[in-house]
């Protein structure tokens, strides 16, 4: 497990590491509590984009853990970037409005979700060498389905609500919004690595 853990995809500079770890933990903090607010203010809170800022939010979010996954090691960084984004977006109460408490029950399934996500391109594309985009494919699924599998538990077991508007909205943010969203951090990533990256890692 720390040979997963400890493994990268590219090679980095020190300053450069440093640079890239102190980006990904800004995304995943500030994003989920700043980006809701300034969308908010410069498109006005009842715009299309403002509204949707969840799939703004959760692209850059889900990008932040994909290169964490691909050029971060060490334990103590990739749970605080598995954690951290969901703790951020429940805090300033922004992206799930009136349903940030119940959310609040989804926490642990978001963590969950996040740190597989994190460990499978980890151990699928940096350690087993698999193709990128079925890597991101296994990666994106299982961290849907743990996330939303528990968010049914919560609803069998009458924690959260299963019928009308608010489980509608839940089932959709904890499923659709989840794969819409990865999908659109594997794109970005894909792209960074492109752009930005250019030597493999031994």
């Amino acid at each position: 497990m720390e040979q997963v853990v400890n493994k990268r995809v590219y090679e980095l500079s020190k300053a450069g590491e440093i640079i890239q770890t102190i980006l990904i933990i800004l995304g995943a903090l500030l994003v989920p509590a700043v980006v809701p607010q300034l969308l908010q203010l410069v498109f006005g809170k009842t715009s299309v984009i403002a509204s949707n800022s969840q799939i703004i939010v959760g692209s850059i979010v889900n990008t932040a853990l994909i290169m964490a996954g691909l050029n971060l090691k060490g334990w103590r960084k990739l749970v605080l970037i598995a954690t951290l984004p969901s703790l951020s977006a429940v805090g300033s109460g922004y992206i799930f409005g009136n349903l940030t408490k119940v959310t609040l029950f989804m926490i642990p399934g978001i963590w969950l979700g996040n740190f597989s996500l994190i460990m499978l391109m980890k151990y699928l594309y940096a350690n087993k060498n698999i193709n990128y985009a079925i890597s991101a494919v296994i990666s994106i699924l299982v961290k849907v389905a743990l996330i939303f599998g528990l968010l049914n538990i919560w609803m069998a077991l009458s924690v959260l609500p299963n019928q009308g508007a608010v489980a509608n909205t839940l089932r959709n943010t904890m499923g659709l919004t989840q794969l819409i969203t990865a999908s659109i951090g594997a794109i970005i990533s894909v792209l960074i690595i492109k752009l930005g990256f250019k030597k493999r890692a031994i």
